[in-house]
């Protein structure tokens, strides 16, 4: 009988060293500084996508990153970097075809989606890339915009596509009149909200649904922080920067050439620190979710 208690003592002790061990473990997390001219970025990555996390701090501690460049810089979307041919590269040479000769199997996960700051890996276009598998190195940082409600809601080319059939018959004739013109003196984004305005009619008359499903809290952080939600599951979010945003903005003012490299280069040099969670939180205010039991 004591024996047996020995045993189930031993057990207990090794269970809960391990517990504590865990514990301790989960208790640190990577701070990632992205350092460039216009400042510093703080950033995260997600446990939820371990395969970029893991590639991602691995490249950065062996100093992959330093001396590249944001090579792609498109105002109100992202600004794109990691490849390894921008170092030292001559003004005006074309990039985004470097890396270190491997992909990452995507890691889509539901939770995470390109809200401003958002943190996602580059890849190669479906058409060559079926899988959707994430360059080895290439990332970009969403900035983004902010959206209205009926541009999150609303299926654009399925409406225009439906409205265009309804217009074909005689008796809207006049009101397809209306649209050329306002295209024509005010211009696209004009014509698009007059669209947004005939929706329920359109809807109607051809018996369609243009309206897109997106999660209230996605639809709250598009519309208020902005971002880029036409990238939403198609290519893997796996961190975000959470201290530096005004520095995204920045280099986005940039002017760039017809391939959207920045005439002045925007260098960079990267860093990773293990630090406790509850450190990370108070220095940049970025709150952990809850871990599930």
């Amino acid at each position: 009988m004591i024996k047996m208690n020995q045993l189930i003592f031993k057990k207990v002790a090794i269970v809960l060293l391990f517990s504590i061990f865990y514990s301790c473990a989960t208790d640190k997390d990577y701070l990632v500084t992205i350092k460039t001219e216009y400042g510093d970025m703080h950033a995260i990555l997600y446990d939820e996508t371990p395969k970029h996390k893991d590639n991602f701090i691995k490249l950065a501690q062996e100093g992959f990153y330093d001396s590249t460049l944001f090579h792609r810089v498109m105002k109100e979307f992202m600004v794109q970097g990691g490849d390894p041919n921008s170092k030292g590269i001559a003004p005006g040479a074309r990039l985004g075809n470097g890396g270190p000769g491997y992909n990452v199997p995507a890691e889509f996960n539901k939770k995470y989606y390109h809200e401003k700051g958002a943190l996602a890996a580059a890849r190669q276009p479906d058409q060559v890339n079926p899988e959707r598998e994430s360059s080895g190195s290439q990332f970009y940082i969403v900035q983004g915009k902010v959206w209205t409600e009926e541009e999150l809601t609303v299926d654009m080319q399925a409406l225009g596509r439906a409205c265009q059939q309804m217009l074909q018959q005689p008796r809207f004739d006049s009101l397809r009149n209306v649209l050329i013109n306002i295209y024509q003196t005010e211009g696209p984004e004009a014509y698009g909200e007059k669209l947004v305005s005939l929706k329920d009619m359109v809807e109607k008359e051809m018996q369609v649904n243009v309206t897109k499903d997106m999660s209230p809290e996605r639809l709250k952080t598009y519309t208020t922080i902005g971002g880029a939600p036409h990238l939403d599951d198609e290519y893997t979010v796996f961190g975000k920067v959470i201290d530096g945003l005004e520095v995204v903005d920045k280099i986005a003012d940039n002017k760039v050439d017809r391939a959207n490299r920045p005439l002045e280069d925007v260098i960079v040099t990267m860093s990773v620190e293990e630090l406790p969670k509850k450190k990370i939180t108070k220095l940049y205010g970025y709150e952990y979710p809850a871990e599930e039991k």
